[in-house]
Order: structure tokens, then sequence, then C-alpha cells
């Protein structure tokens, strides 16, 4: 990634372009904006973790009675960390953190369902994470080897632009996964939300309003990572483009 910024600066010293510096500043824009989201997810959760819910139950316990709800055989296990939950459709099963799985606080069982509306993605078959999948392979590809392709392109003569625009066109993949994963995250929270609200785990107003709180601070830090793939995009693009014209 050094190279890269090292690069842009270099042909921004000599006139071709300003778009390198403007860039670059977006960059150091959104990884401020990163660590304040994470830093607001860790505090708001951490918040809402001493809230307890009015029905006392544990959030594992809570994802099951869910998923038992909503006819999925998904089980639910606990997991080392904290906020490493997560749902492994290969596996089938609701991986809850230390701190969420034990706990029947608001930001626990939030974060409980928030699994569960992901499960409800799959087995209804929600359009947009299906297509998300489908890209997983090539988007991990792009993410991985883009830059690679792009650098080596600025030494490869009169090949060297094809050879970065690939680069560019495989990075696009995992920008596309990144813009995809949004609309996803937001779905699941919206179906945390009702499924807690249907089964009567959390009542409305103040144990409502805490558990969207908790899955609002999460959905920006994805808002972040779209920025910072847009961006990284663009400043791919725009190296692939003065290899072009130099």
């Amino acid at each position: 990634m050094q190279i890269l910024l090292n690069y842009g600066y270099y042909y921004s010293e000599r006139g071709l372009t300003g778009s390198y510096s403007l860039l670059l500043l977006a960059a150091l824009g959104v990884m401020v904006l990163g660590l304040i989201a994470s830093a607001r997810v860790q505090s708001v959760f951490n918040k809402y973790s001493q809230m307890d819910s009015s029905c006392g139950m544990t959030a594992s316990a809570i994802a099951d009675r869910i998923l038992r709800a909503n006819g999925s055989s998904v089980r639910v296990a606990s997991v080392s960390g904290s906020l490493t939950d997560n749902y492994n459709p290969k596996t089938g099963c609701v991986s809850l953190s230390q701190t969420v799985y034990s706990s029947s606080s608001i930001a626990a069982i939030a974060v409980a369902a928030h699994e569960c509306g992901h499960v409800m993605q799959y087995e209804k078959g929600y359009r947009p994470i299906e297509i998300r999948n489908s890209i997983l392979p090539v988007a991990n590809i792009g993410a991985r080897f883009s830059y690679l392709l792009v650098i080596l392109g600025l030494f490869m003569g009169a090949l060297g632009h094809t050879v970065s625009m690939i680069g560019v066109g495989l990075f696009g993949f995992a920008l596309v996964f990144q813009l995809l994963t949004l609309p996803v995250e937001l779905d699941a929270s919206r179906r945390a939300l009702d499924m807690l609200a249907a089964e009567g785990f959390i009542t409305g107003g103040e144990e409502e309003n805490a558990a969207r709180k908790v899955l609002r601070a999460a959905a920006f830090t994805y808002v972040v990572a779209v920025l910072s793939s847009a961006i990284s995009f663009l400043r791919l693009l725009a190296i692939a483009n003065s290899n072009r014209r130099n």
C-alpha cells in the first residue's frame, strides 16, 4: 500500500493530476471514521451491556427460541473472544461470543438476534445475500491480488496498463461485495428487531430503542468499510490511468 501512496505522490508532483492528494486525504478521513466507528460500537455495546432485558433470558436461549420459532434447525454455540459473533451456513451454527452467550443484557440479545437474522436470510432466500455469496470467491481474489497486479503493471511497459486494469477490475468485485454487505447487515438488524418484538423478548420504548442503537452502531462500521473500499478502488484506477499516460 505504501508503494501506491508514494507512486501517487510522485505523479502529482509532476502536475499530471491532483486526484492523488484528494484521495489520500479522503483515505485518511475514512481511517479516522473507522476508528470512531469501532470505538462507538464498543462504547454502545458496553453501555447497553449494563441494561438487563425485562424477559430475563440469556442471549443464547433467546437465539435458540427465535430459531425454533422460525422452523430452523441451526444450533447455537459459544465462541471465544468479544464481539466475534457470527453465523456460518456451512456448519449450520450461530456462534455467540463469551460476552454475549450467557448475558441477558439488551446489547447481548440484540447481537444474538442479528445473527439469527442472517440465518433467516439464508433460509428464506434473501436475494442480496445470494448475490453477495456468488461473487465472494472473485472478491477474495480481488482483495488479495489487485494491488500486486497494479504494482506489476507499473513495470511492464506496453502491457502494463492492461495488467493494472485487470487488478482494478478484480478489486471492483471486492467493492461490490462490500456494497452488497451493507443492505445485508441492515436487513439482518431489521429482522432481529422484528423477531425480538414478535416473541416478546423486548418491550417497546426503552428496550427497543436500546437494541436499535446497538445495531445501528454496528451498521456504521459497514458504511465505513464501503467508503474505504470505494476510495481504494478510485486510487487504483487513478494509478492505472496514470500508467497509461506515461
